[in-house]
């Protein structure tokens, strides 16, 4: 079980209810999609993903992508049991989509960056670690089943 401080859980909720997820979530899934162009055979029913282009216009990506982060704010609301709260999606992902759950992780990093580049100055190092620290967490959940 993970813990987390007070701080730690003011900082996660005054990000997540910062976020416009029109915006940030298909960011970060394109993102994801061009530099780790491997992870768009998992999206083959979206359509045309032969280039950026394509794919930071593609409809179906960016309604996954916030689709993507409303699945966070699960988490933002059950961070006691993050775990648990995942549970089906964690089998869903790796036996029914055959999703490799490292990918997860690299959709995190993708996010990371689309949200640092969002707040700005006040993404200090303190609100990075505890933003990685829960995408971790998360990552975490969504591979164990």
């Amino acid at each position: 079980m993970v813990e987390w401080s007070e701080k730690e859980r003011s900082i996660i909720t005054n990000i997540f209810s910062n976020l416009d997820y029109e915006d940030v979530g298909p960011k970060a899934l394109v993102r994801c999609l061009v530099v780790y162009p491997w992870t768009q055979r998992y999206f083959a029913s979206f359509g045309n993903l032969y280039n950026a282009e394509a794919i930071s216009t593609n409809p179906k990506v960016a309604a996954h992508g916030i689709k993507v982060l409303h699945g966070l704010d699960r988490a933002v609301k059950n961070m006691d049991n993050i775990k648990a709260t995942y549970a089906e999606l964690s089998v869903l992902h790796p036996e029914k989509l055959h999703v490799d759950p490292d990918n997860f992780k690299l959709l995190s990093d993708c996010l990371t960056i689309v949200v640092a580049g969002k707040l700005g100055s006040a993404f200090t190092p303190e609100v990075q670690a505890t933003f990685q620290k829960f995408l971790a967490v998360v990552v975490s959940a969504l591979g164990k089943q």
